[in-house]
């Protein structure tokens, strides 16, 4: 088979590059097909072990100059895609907490303990595991009665998904009708529970000395409809003492320690003073019991009795002069 002219020139080309070791280019258009083509880039260099030798030019220009002009690099261009640079993104952090001035957070407890939106400058909840003369898991009794030594009742806001509580049916008689109430109105049936316990040790049939009916310990205007006019009737009485917390939580928009304040007539900017008032009265027990709240979230909620506790729940014990 005869060779084109073009094929002998480059073969003689490359039969003289051989002999001096210079790098051959591959023309792209001799290895369109080869496999060659989708090489990753680089550089042929052709190598060989034959013997034979070629006289040395006598001028540098002459032929190393050809040489190296047509030996010049040839890159084959790739086709494979560029590896991409793997990307991580941070990891998440899980949220903190001190319970402090600004817990932004809605949730649930926290490791156990009280989970504090904002407390409007009454500092960190002081919460404890154990439940002690003055703290439990829903905070100190100086952080839930913020301002009442001050300038006035400022409590900070905690929500009732916040709180920590036990279940209710290892604290109270009339669990089911709790229940009702509680699924009826969306409060957890503990709450109404404690209500019960800490207004009337979950009494029924009780009297309070202002004319407060039955467990919930309700006033008059809130025995509205009761039937056949008795408020002492225990699901009548439960499920009113219920839709009026329900209602307190609508007008503080959720703010737990208001809504529990406001069913002991606790109000925003209540002093000492204000508290205790009654004490010099007519009736001593139309005081506000000021340890009421520590009582009912550290006692009552933890299946603990705040009246019968050692030490006794809380540190003013205002009511006890009323004996």
């Amino acid at each position: 088979m005869k060779l084109k002219v073009s094929l002998l020139a480059v073969l003689t080309t490359v039969a003289v590059a051989v002999s001096s070791g210079t790098p051959i280019p591959l023309a792209p258009a001799l290895f369109a097909n080869s496999p060659l083509a989708s090489a990753s880039e680089s550089t042929i260099v052709l190598t060989t072990t034959s013997t034979l030798t070629v006289p040395a030019a006598s001028s540098p220009d002459s032929v190393s100059t050809t040489a190296s002009t047509t030996a010049s690099t040839t890159a084959l261009p790739s086709t494979s895609s560029p590896t991409p640079t793997p990307t991580t993104s941070p990891a998440p952090q899980p949220p903190t907490s001190d319970n402090g001035p600004s817990n932004n957070s809605g949730g649930g407890s926290i490791d156990g303990l009280v989970n504090v939106i904002s407390s409007e400058g009454c500092g960190s909840s002081g919460a404890t595991k154990e439940v002690t003369a003055l703290s439990g898991p829903n905070g100190n009794i100086d952080f839930l009665d913020c301002g009442i030594n001050g300038s006035g009742w400022n409590p900070p806001l905690i929500k009732i998904e916040g709180i920590v509580t036990v279940d209710l049916s290892a604290v109270s008689d009339f669990v089911s009708t709790f229940e009702k109430y509680g699924s009826q109105y969306g409060i957890p049936a503990i709450l109404l529970a404690s209500f019960a316990m800490q207004e009337s040790s979950c009494n029924s049939s009780i009297v309070g000395g202002a004319g407060e009916q039955d467990l919930m310990q309700l006033t008059s205007d809130k025995c509205v409809g009761a039937p056949n006019g008795d408020c002492l009737d225990v699901d009548f009485n439960i499920g009113a003492g219920a839709k009026f917390f329900s209602q307190l939580l609508d007008e503080n928009d959720g703010d737990l320690l208001s809504s529990i304040g406001h069913y002991n007539g606790w109000f925003q900017g209540m002093t000492y003073a204000d508290a205790t008032a009654a004490a010099h009265g007519a009736d001593c027990r139309e005081q506000n019991n000021l340890d009421y709240l520590h009582q009912f979230l550290n006692g009552w909620c933890q299946n603990i009795n705040a009246y019968q506790h050692d030490p006794p729940l809380g540190k003013y014990f205002n009511l006890n002069v009323c004996f």
